[in-house]
């Protein structure tokens, strides 16, 4: 039987990765990345908590569409945090965890129209910050990271019409 080895788990936040990114420009674009990958984690949350408690004549609707927004966050933050990894940095766990009491509560939240205003007013946020860091990762010429981007932005921007669709009713 094979003996087994030890797990490796990376130490080091910096790596030496030689694909035509500088340095700096990997560690400002990990920095990127990382803030948006905590906000991402933090919406992911938000979207459960609606998807759980949410009731009323829009339960279905909005139970659907936040299940299927809380998956596809759960995709994207895994795809951040290795496209981290991938530029030679880690993915720090302490910011991930920070500020999740205020993702975890319902708050003034006590309609289902409440609820997904704010959902979407997240996502609108989320949007705005995402396009600067498309941008900043073009502008450094991370093109992998712009496209990443730029999916995600088509997503929350797609979110958020389709949570003001339904709140209009």
């Amino acid at each position: 039987m094979a003996k087994a080895t030890a797990l490796k788990v990376a130490a080091s936040s910096e790596e030496k990765i030689r694909t035509g990114l500088g340095d700096s420009d990997r560690k400002i674009i990990a920095e990127t990345l990382t803030d948006l990958t905590v906000q991402t984690y933090r919406l992911l949350l938000r979207s459960q908590v609606v998807h759980w408690n949410v009731t009323g004549p829009l339960f279905q609707p909005i139970h659907t569409i936040t299940q299927q927004h809380y998956r596809d966050l759960f995709a994207a933050i895994d795809q951040m945090a290795e496209r981290i990894r991938a530029l030679g940095h880690v993915m720090p766990t302490g910011k991930a965890t920070s500020g999740l009491d205020k993702a975890l509560s319902l708050g003034s939240r006590t309609t289902a129209q409440a609820m997904i205003e704010e959902l979407a007013d997240d996502h609108e946020s989320l949007a705005r910050v995402i396009r600067e860091g498309a941008a900043e990762a073009e502008d450094r010429q991370d093109f992998v990271t712009h496209d990443l981007l730029s999916a995600r932005l088509a997503f929350h921007e797609k979110a958020v019409w389709m949570l003001r669709a339904i709140a209009e009713n």
